[in-house]
């Protein structure tokens, strides 16, 4: 039998005590697993029928979050491989008149970038009607349909997935609750 020396004892003391404290810490904090669904080709109705029409610009931002993660990797979908319809017919509407395009110029510049896309936007006939105007006046890329509750009930029939928009009233900035 080999002879223990202090030294052997005090490296295996050391070695115990840091197994115990090692056993002992709090586990490390786990983080957010990042999953990539895999997504079929989309068919999406964005029903959009705001209060005032300066909340497009926000609106739009769920039409923005929708296309542009499909489009990027790891997706990497072409804009034909989705059917995406924007259905405007609240006070939305007043911004596709093309009496208001320099009024709107922003909000028009971001709905030509989707329409160029290939997103279909699409105006009430009856909510045109109701704003005294007529299909003329609305922009060229601009759809009019006889009724917009007719047309989402369609789209719903064939498969296509329901987004409404809400656009709260902000109250407090990201940095300020985060």
């Amino acid at each position: 039998m080999k002879n223990i020396t202090p030294r052997t004892l005090l490296c295996a003391g050391c070695t115990a005590l840091a197994l115990l404290f090692a056993s002992a810490s709090p586990p490390a904090l786990a983080q957010a697993k990042v999953v990539q669904t895999p997504y079929d080709k989309p068919k999406a109705l964005i029903d959009v029928y705001l209060d005032d029409p300066a909340k497009l610009g926000a609106a739009l931002y769920w039409l923005r979050s929708l296309v542009n993660p499909l489009t990027e990797a790891p997706y990497s979908l072409f804009a034909e491989d989705m059917n995406i319809i924007v259905l405007m017919h609240g006070t939305e509407i007043v911004t596709l008149a093309r009496k208001n395009q320099e009024r709107y110029t922003d909000v028009l510049q971001r709905m030509r970038y989707y329409a160029d896309m290939g997103v279909k936007f699409k105006v009430c006939g009856l909510a045109l009607q109701d704003y005294h105007y007529t299909p003329e006046d609305m922009q060229s890329f601009v759809e009019v349909v006889p009724s917009a509750i007719t047309e989402l009930m369609h789209w719903q029939n064939r498969g296509y997935a329901l987004i409404t928009p809400q656009v709260p009233e902000k109250k407090l900035s990201i940095e300020n609750i985060r």
